[in-house]
């Protein structure tokens, strides 16, 4: 039986920390009222482009994989924050690993990188490819409005990457089954306004782009997205919830996962989360907490894994992953960022302070 398995993981994480306290700098808040509505302490601000740090997640994984980028049939980089989007990021990071394969861009918001899983998975179940590498890397602080408590306290940067091989294994092991979704009627509750090609170039609203969301509408539909698709993949590959030994969610606020988990019937010390620390990274959140999981122990060779997210579009996707035999890395790269100067309060300083006067009409 020809099974996609993930066989080698890496992230990176930019060094400037922007904590809950940096924030009330900006705006009008609290690490109290910050930790008790998302339970995030803290999020990462970039100082490089999304493919940098893609770029940097990518070695890592060729490299727990015993794998050089010569190796990749295919890449899949799942990004809503990419540094251009004519050419596409993934082909920055093919030159920088040199490989010599096929390599595009998606754009499923949070869901991204569980839509490459599946995009992956069909690859490599047809035989067309035997070695994919899966990218999700987001730069959201970008598309921040600083002045706007409710989101502004959400949104880190970083990047997490996946080799999935093809393995010949008498058993079904790695992913299992995914599902992948979308519903329209709710693409404007999460949204980046006045950003696009449909704008006026000369209109004013062309540099005034930030992201917007719904938070009560979204909260709703993103446990009613997610849980209707993980029972679908629990049901195509025939396991129980019972059965699931880790749950790995998309971080985006853990009071969606404590309700997910709990609406499941999974007891809550089954969901893997590592929000506190990253903030919602959107694509990156999944293979990022699929790496600490890893470092943590949480995650053992046979496991079964259910992950699941939810985002723009209104995305969502779901897959049921059957760990292979290995958790530790085969190798380690030395790739690491440039040093960045400045603290995470210190990069943003100067946008949040624009975006202030704009706000006061000044």
């Amino acid at each position: 039986m020809l099974s996609a398995q993930i066989t080698g993981w890496g992230k990176c994480l930019p060094p400037a920390v922007l904590t809950n306290d940096d924030l009330t700098h900006l705006m009008d808040t609290s690490d109290e009222w910050i930790r008790t509505r998302t339970g995030i302490g803290e999020r990462r601000i970039s100082h490089v482009s999304t493919s940098t740090m893609a770029t940097v997640a990518a070695k890592h994984a060729l490299a727990c994989a015993g794998l050089s980028g010569e190796d990749i049939d295919m890449i899949i980089l799942a990004s809503a924050t990419p540094d251009t989007l004519v050419p596409n990021i993934a082909a920055t990071v093919q030159a920088e690993i040199g490989a010599n394969c096929a390599a595009f861009d998606i754009n499923a918001a949070c869901s991204g990188f569980l839509y490459a899983l599946g995009l992956a998975t069909a690859q490599i179940r047809s035989g067309q490819n035997r070695r994919v590498l899966i990218i999700g890397a987001e730069r959201l602080s970008f598309y921040v409005n600083w002045t706007l408590r409710d989101t502004a306290v959400l949104f880190g940067d970083a990047a997490g990457a996946v080799i999935v091989e093809a393995v010949e294994q008498s058993e079904p092991t790695g992913v299992l089954a995914y599902a992948m979704h979308n519903d329209p009627s709710g693409r404007e509750h999460l949204r980046v306004q006045g950003f696009g090609s449909d704008l006026d170039r000369l209109s004013p609203e062309a540099t005034e782009f930030f992201l917007d969301f719904n938070g009560r509408e979204i909260f709703k539909r993103a446990i009613a997205g997610m849980g209707a698709l993980s029972q679908q993949v629990l049901e195509q590959a025939g396991v129980s919830k019972e059965e699931v030994d880790l749950v790995v969610p998309h971080q985006a606020n853990v009071r969606i996962i404590d309700t997910l988990v709990a609406k499941m019937g999974l007891p809550a010390e089954k969901a893997f989360v590592n929000i506190e620390h990253h903030g919602n990274t959107s694509a990156a959140t999944i293979p990022m907490a699929l790496c600490d999981a890893l470092e943590q122990g949480r995650i053992h060779p046979g496991d079964t894994l259910l992950s699941c997210a939810f985002g723009a579009g209104l995305t969502s996707a779901a897959a049921l992953i059957k760990w292979g035999p290995r958790t530790t890395p085969l190798g380690h790269s030395d790739a690491e960022l440039p040093p960045c100067d400045k603290t995470g309060l210190e990069l943003v300083a100067d946008v949040a302070a624009h975006q202030r006067r704009k706000a006061e009409g000044n």
